[in-house]
């Protein structure tokens, strides 16, 4: 079809129209993830934005006939989403719209939403009434356009109590029409907020704390001063106010209050910001100082959508009143900023954090203005990193952290924060070497914050510690963080939690890289299992564990089994993921080594094109994963003797890792290794030589590279000194007097 006008039709029963409403808006409203932005799947290009989304059905005529303008609309849409309850199962003209869209061949693209009632119910003894599936969502359609008997499995979200939710199931819908995995939207937005969660809640917390006491003692101050200024007396009457909301909204956890119900701390935060709209209307002032304040918490608990109109509306409050300290804006502004870019808006955020930036910058003389311009610079900086731009975030956070060391001193949990972030934005930029000592620096501080409690910020500084130091190579020392870590995580979430499980994950895979492959396999299965009741085994999650266990099997030469497990992730990957997925990738990339090491070169063959040309897709032709899949063909291609294109595809993927990597890496090394069997195999044996002895002695030296490709440069090395031999035998007065012409040329096997 051609470029649809309409990115969704949405069909419902008005009764339904509330949900519809919803909906709308969070589709349109939605940004997909930048990173994501202008790639191509089966939905084609991902947009900006998810608009615009076709729900008006007022002018819906009273014939069966749909009428022009909904078939219009129908047929200029991408997708169709139904809002699945009793209501729409019985609602004549929602079936009729299911109809129409499928009769346009697009069946597949047909999404629900289930508010209310239960699937397939009618199947149910007793139960009809429930049922939420219209006939048209629960049948195929025959040849004839017509209802058949065939029954099919809608792809619905569930946004019922107890179900998805309402967020995640708008994310399910999201991920539908944009074509790109579920999991892949999921996983960048938990990325940002795990980074985040706590920093925020604590912050918050602490803002809910500090405004009470600031209003206490405003009170008191108030009482001293009943004939000063007018503004003491403004001040005085804001605090007043204040604490008057606070105390009563916290009334409700009074058991007489509550009269036996349990109330949640979510339940109170909810209640007040209801509150806050209605009971402080003619205070604007208060009204925006707890409307940040409230949204803040929001943020900290990832409540994104029930946080963003609260700080909208302190944003808005704060520029147009008159009097409003601009310090006061520049918090917002701040705010604000955060869960713009939680919700990966980031030209909204970094437009709302440059200018909170420049209103502080503005009072350099001011301890407070300071804090607000460290506070923006960190929050600008984090955004341009999750948005790949780890130079410009570096500049933001080197300012923060200079502005902070100034502000508090040596040690201060915002100082190590931020150097723990500026290094990971450094490693981000290529340069490891530089990010590990600001990380060494930032573990040291944690330690000295927190010398005898495991507490939240130093077990992830510890992990990240541990990170750099894998990928540098230093197996003993990245061990000894993972474990730290890993013991400190155990005693904050208990043993059973997926940050723990990650954590023995990554101790795992220094004992694999390190040869202890039984210490490794114990550490493997606790996280399978833990995923396994965690998650489910049809979750990415313990794929990604299956994979490890997968080639941690290889490793221990039970290679039956490995093909089975690892046969099982790329299922799992194929079901979950609709769209290219790295991970799916780098699968498709080892079944293609292991097939070319068990002799099997067609199926070698089918996996590694189907891994490079999904690669070459997801990144630009330079990435380093594209050169391990150059290099994977480069070792199948020795296999099948076809030197000319092995050494073209080693020669590829070795110039990607030199300059991503570097010259003397085991990756860059094992590349080295297929341009000199494909040398070897050309009867250009120094050079040959020459490669093979150096990638030896870099991959001999390595903890970090697999035994296989050890292995396999030694192989490579053997066949080389017999083609020397046999080149040099032959080439001797005595071989060349006694040998026969030959009837045809001797090749050598590989």
């Amino acid at each position: 079809m051609d470029a649809p006008k309409y990115r969704a039709f949405i069909s419902y029963s008005h009764r339904d129209a509330r949900w519809a409403s919803w909906l709308h808006a969070a589709l349109e409203t939605y940004r997909p993830p930048k990173p994501l932005v202008g790639k191509i799947t089966e939905r084609g290009e991902v947009p900006k934005r998810l608009t615009p989304i076709f729900r008006d059905r007022e002018e819906l005529p009273s014939a069966v006939d749909l009428g022009g303008l909904v078939n219009a609309a129908l047929a200029d849409s991408a997708c169709q989403i139904v809002i699945c309850s009793p209501n729409s199962a019985k609602s004549r003209w929602v079936n009729e719209e299911i109809l129409a869209f499928k009769r346009l061949g697009r069946e597949d693209r047909i999404l629900s939403l289930i508010v209310a009632g239960e699937p397939n119910a009618t199947d149910m003894p007793g139960r009809a009434e429930e049922e939420c599936f219209p006939p048209a969502l629960r049948f195929k359609l025959g040849a004839d356009g017509a209802l058949g008997d065939a029954r099919t499995e809608p792809i619905a979200a569930d946004a019922r109590p107890g179900k998805d939710g309402k967020h995640r199931a708008a994310l399910k819908l999201i991920a539908g029409l944009l074509g790109v995995g579920f999991d892949t939207l999921k996983r960048r937005e938990q990325q940002r907020r795990n980074r985040r969660l706590f920093v925020f809640s604590c912050t918050a917390m602490a803002g809910m704390v500090v405004t009470s006491s600031l209003a206490v003692f405003a009170v008191v101050q108030r009482d001293r001063a009943q004939r000063q200024t007018v503004r003491a007396e403004a001040e005085a009457r804001t605090a007043q106010e204040t604490t008057r909301f606070l105390v009563d909204l916290f009334k409700i956890s009074d058991p007489s209050e509550a009269r036996g119900n349990t109330v949640t701390a979510r339940e109170m935060l909810d209640k007040g910001a209801g509150r806050v709209q209605t009971e402080l209307a003619k205070e604007p002032a208060i009204q925006a100082r707890l409307m940040d304040t409230l949204g803040t918490v929001y943020t900290g608990l990832g409540l994104y959508p029930q946080a963003r109109p609260l700080l909208d509306q302190a944003v808005a409050t704060r520029r147009r009143l008159p009097g409003v300290d601009p310090l006061d804006l520049s918090d917002s502004l701040g705010h604000q900023g955060t869960v713009l870019e939680l919700q990966a808006e980031y030209e909204a955020g970094e437009k709302a954090y440059r200018e909170a930036i420049r209103i502080a910058a503005a009072r350099p003389n001011e301890r407070q203005a300071q804090i607000e311009l460290a506070t923006a610079l960190y929050g600008l900086g984090m955004l341009l990193d999750h948005e790949g731009r780890p130079a410009e975030a570096q500049t933001s956070l080197r300012g923060a952290l200079k502005l902070q060391e100034t502000l508090y001193g040596n040690v201060d949990p915002s100082i190590a924060r931020t150097m723990k972030d500026l290094a990971r934005a450094v490693a981000d930029g290529g340069n490891l070497n530089g990010a590990i000592p600001l990380m060494r620096k930032a573990v040291a501080m944690e330690r000295a914050l927190y010398p005898r409690e495991p507490h939240p910020d130093l077990a992830e500084v510890l992990n990240d510690m541990g990170l750099l130091l894998d990928e540098h190579g230093d197996l003993d020392e990245s061990e000894k963080f993972y474990r730290e870590s890993l013991a400190m995580y155990q005693r904050l979430l208990g043993d059973k939690h997926p940050f723990v499980a990650t954590a023995l994950e990554n101790v795992a895979l220094i004992l694999q890289d390190k040869g202890d492959l039984a210490g490794a396999e114990v550490l493997y299965m606790q996280s399978l299992h833990m995923r396994a009741e965690l998650v489910g085994e049809n979750h990415p999650e313990y794929a990604l564990t299956l994979f490890n266990v997968a080639l941690l099997q290889y490793d221990r030469g039970e290679t039956q089994e490995a093909f089975a497990d690892i046969r099982r992730v790329l299922a799992i990957y194929r079901k979950v993921y609709s769209a290219d997925e790295p991970e799916t990738a780098r699968v498709l990339n080892t079944i293609g080594f292991w097939s070319t090491m068990a002799g099997d070169t067609d199926e070698a063959d089918r996996y590694l094109q189907e891994g490079l040309a999904m690669r070459r897709r997801l990144f630009d032709e330079h990435h380093p994963d594209v050169a391990s899949s150059l290099m994977m063909l480069a070792i199948l291609r020795v296999s099948e003797q076809k030197y000319p294109e092995a050494l073209k595809l080693a020669q590829d993927a070795k110039s990607i890792y030199t300059v991503a990597l570097s010259p003397d890496h085991w990756r860059t090394a094992i590349a080295e290794t297929a341009e000199g069997a494909a040398l070897s195999g050309l009867g250009r044996y120094a050079e040959a030589e020459t490669d093979l002895a150096h990638s030896y002695g870099i991959l001999s030296k390595s903890g970090g590279a697999p035994l296989v490709y050890r292995t396999l440069v030694q192989r490579y090395m053997e066949t080389l000194h017999r083609r020397e031999r046999h080149a040099g035998a032959a080439s001797s007065p005595t071989a060349l007097a006694a040998r026969a012409p030959p009837k045809s040329p001797v090749v050598a096997t590989q």
